[in-house]
């Protein structure tokens, strides 16, 4: 799945113990053919950020599963 500008991101931690990080897709960016994002993350700080397999992309208005 990939992101849209507005969409919640959810990353699981690395390993167990390791926090789950959500924030929200500012800006997608499309370099050489690889999408990236920038994310402002729940914590304030923004970054350019290169999904993995453990990324999910939440549309708005879309309900997110429990965990």
């Amino acid at each position: 799945m990939q992101g849209n500008v507005g969409d919640e991101i959810i990353v699981e931690g690395k390993t167990l113990g390791d926090p789950r990080r959500t924030g929200e897709v500012l800006e997608v960016r499309n370099t050489g053919g690889v999408r990236h994002y920038r994310v402002r993350w729940d914590d304030g700080t923004d970054c350019v950020f290169y999904p993995s397999s453990d990324t999910q992309f939440v549309h708005p208005g879309v309900h997110k599963s429990h965990r």
